[in-house]
């Protein structure tokens, strides 16, 4: 009795196990077969005369041997082989050359055949709990879910899932003003899942588009019914965002329905993503329409094309220019990955003093990369450097002391030899 209850017990242990890892009953008894031919096999150099029936209703199994009766004096294998006065003794009819099937305990083979088993079989379900765990989440690339922080590192955050499968969230893939403690939630898109030396890692971002392409599915029911599609998506995590809708239905206003009623359904996606303010603007395929729209709050003059470099140079009034341009750079760098544009930003030339003279031609006195960062700050012509202080030059230029000097002796010369 003791050793039918320690292969029960054994059964039993890992009956529980296959609950908590939750595998499908199916995969459970094919992972047990083989794991006990997996043991048959070492201890006796085959397991193909064995037959291996597991009963998972009862929560036990059965294993049972075939050999072959051969004469006393021609004994080879005990594995393979029975002796025919043996055979005899389990049933008198039995004749050389027959097949005798033997109830085999597997508890008979000892502790250590035991023990085998034991680390044969936690191993198999760890390698089907990872294959489970990557295929599960291979097919949620793209999804929002919901994990909770388990422990906070330099680089990266360990979450768990409902399930308690582990989750990463690098710092790389964080909004800049995330701050998470231990137990908090965490809403997140499942960015990649690797594979590597089958070792599943799931890795989550929250500044990736996709997050935010699926938050306005939740908050706008006309994205998630198709009546409204995103076309584009331009992100600066934790600062701005550009969002291109298109409407399939004239009687929606793509743009009001994904802000809503006094911003009540933009509201929470901001409130999400750490205050990021997002600009919502009507898609077109037509590039200079959805330049334009793509630079509000700027209002622009003129637009001109050269769309085999994929280049656009915008013409503003010269209140627009600081508009066009965004704090840091940030309004035209959107509007560049957005269109998929470079654009160049022009004060309009009806508004421009007569006088007054464009940074370019001072090119063979002014290295490229200075001009280029005055025109980052709006300056595209020299009485609009002349205009700021040496100190206000610097610091919005990021240029040193010493080659805003220079840049202003040179502009300033240019109007006294006038």
């Amino acid at each position: 009795m003791a050793k039918k209850g320690e292969t029960i017990s054994l059964v039993d242990t890992f009956s529980e196990f296959k609950e908590l890892k939750n595998i499908d009953r199916m995969t459970m008894v094919g992972v047990l077969e083989e794991s006990f031919r997996s043991v048959i096999a070492k201890m006796f150099g085959t397991d193909e005369n064995y037959d291996v029936i597991i009963n998972p209703d009862k929560g036990d199994f059965e294993i049972w041997r075939n050999r072959e009766v051969v004469a006393d004096d021609a004994l080879e294998d005990e594995n393979l082989q029975i002796p025919l006065t043996k055979a005899k003794e389990i049933d008198s009819d039995y004749k050389i050359g027959e097949e005798v099937t033997d109830e085999v305990h597997f508890a008979d083979f000892g502790r250590r055949a035991i023990l085998n088993l034991r680390q044969t079989l936690a191993s198999k379900i760890l390698e089907l709990q990872k294959d489970s765990l990557f295929n599960k989440y291979k097919e949620r690339v793209g999804q929002i879910i919901v994990a909770d922080v388990y422990q906070v590192w330099k680089k990266e955050i360990l979450l768990l899932d409902d399930e308690g499968n582990e989750l990463l969230l690098p710092k790389t893939e964080q909004i800049p003003s995330d701050f998470y403690r231990k137990g908090e939630s965490v809403r997140a898109v499942v960015a990649k899942v690797e594979n590597k030396n089958n070792n599943p890692k799931i890795i989550l971002s929250r500044t990736s588009p996709v997050f935010l392409q699926r938050l306005f599915e939740l908050e706008v029911p006309e994205i998630n019914d198709g009546l409204i599609t995103i076309k584009k998506i331009a992100r600066m995590p934790g600062e701005r965002a550009k969002v291109a809708v298109e409407s399939y239905d004239d009687r929606i206003d793509p743009v009001g329905a994904c802000v809503g009623m006094k911003g009540s359904r933009i509201h929470g996606i901001v409130r999400e993503l750490r205050n990021e303010n997002i600009d919502v603007v009507n898609y077109t395929s037509n590039t200079s329409l959805f330049i334009q729209r793509a630079l509000s709050p700027a209002r622009i003059s003129s637009i001109r094309l050269f769309e085999a470099d994929r280049k656009a140079e915008v013409f503003l009034r010269p209140e627009e220019v600081s508009l066009a341009i965004g704090r840091g750079g940030l309004n035209i760098k959107l509007a560049s990955m957005l269109t998929e544009y470079t654009i160049d930003v022009f004060r309009d030339i009806d508004d421009v003093d007569e006088d007054d003279i464009y940074l370019e031609e001072f090119s063979d006195e002014i290295e490229p990369w200075i001009i280029d960062s005055l025109k980052n700050i709006g300056c595209y012509t020299a009485k609009s450097v002349l205009a700021l202080s040496p100190e206000e030059i610097s610091e919005r230029a990021d240029l040193e002391e010493g080659t805003v000097a220079e840049v202003l002796r040179i502009l300033r010369a240019e109007f006294e030899e006038e």
